[in-house]
Order: structure tokens, then C-alpha cells, then sequence
């Protein structure tokens, strides 16, 4: 399996787990706010970085305010864009630099490969957290580890 095809089985996988966040909040039929502004921040970063790799502008914030109906329609874009992306990327172009602007100003330059490994990281820190905070109000969370997907083939 080559680099970029690890990259892609890793945001199918980053797809899957943010589509079983949102299932999860409405089973328990009213998100905690908390947990809806971690998914909005997932979603909000993932816009983020896809504009800084293609040098255009976001169409979310860093932390947008985003109820669920709009967190499930920017999933489902960022499914679609991503997925797009991802098949139409070559390996030579992993190493490709991206300069950026970050949220605090400070101008930066990573690699494709880089950028590409942070987001999925990234995502998966913050549904650690929402699982947390749902578990503490009471509630069951989205099991969205990694090892289970494979183990479930929901995850290719």
C-alpha cells in the first residue's frame, strides 16, 4: 500500500467517524453544545486546511457556528471534496509545499503529505473529546476508533 493510499483509507475513515458523530447526536436527540461546536470546529478545520492546500478561501471558520442540519451538509461536502481530491492526487504531489496563513497570523509552509496526516489526526482528537463529553451528560457515543471500522468493514 503506498503513502496515498493510506492517506485515502484514513479520510474515509475521518468520513465515517464524522457521519457516526452526527448519528449519534441525534440519538440522543439534542446535541450537548459543547459536542455540536467540537463537530462544527472538525468540520469548520477540515474546510480550513482542503483551502490552504488549494490556496483559496474557506467557505467555514476555524470555529464556525454551526447548528447539526448545516454540520451534516458541510460532512457531506467535505466528503465529496476530499474523496475528489484524494483520487486525483499523485505521490509526487504529496511532497508538494503548501504556504499558509494560520489563524493567528503566522505564516507557514507544510507538505501536502503533512497537512493531509494533521487533518485526520486532528479530527480524531476532537470526536475523542465530544465522546467524552457525551459519556459525562449520560449519553452513549459514537464508537468511531479506528481498529473498529476495519474490524467492521466500514472502513475500506
Amino acid at each position: 500500500m503506498t503513502m496515498l493510499d493510506h492517506l485515502r483509507r484514513l479520510f474515509r475513515y475521518d468520513q465515517w467517524a464524522n457521519r457516526e458523530v452526527l448519528a449519534s447526536f441525534k440519538a440522543a436527540s439534542n446535541p450537548l453544545p459543547r459536542s455540536l461546536k467540537l463537530i462544527a470546529h472538525v468540520l469548520g478545520t477540515e474546510c480550513v486546511w482542503f483551502s490552504r492546500i488549494e490556496g483559496g478561501k474557506s467557505p467555514l471558520a476555524v470555529w464556525p457556528d454551526l447548528d447539526l442540519s448545516h454540520c451534516e451538509e458541510y460532512a457531506g461536502r467535505l466528503s465529496q471534496v476530499w474523496s475528489g481530491y484524494l483520487d486525483n492526487l499523485t505521490l509526487e504531489q504529496l511532497s508538494r509545499p503548501a504556504t499558509y496563513t494560520n489563524s493567528k497570523g503566522e505564516r507557514w509552509t507544510s507538505s501536502v503529505e503533512d497537512i493531509l496526516v494533521h487533518v485526520v489526526m486532528h479530527s480524531a482528537y476532537h470526536r475523542g473529546q465530544i465522546a467524552a463529553d457525551m459519556r459525562a451528560a449520560g449519553y452513549t457515543p459514537a464508537y468511531t476508533d479506528f481498529i473498529h471500522g476495519v474490524r467492521q468493514k466500514l472502513v475500506g
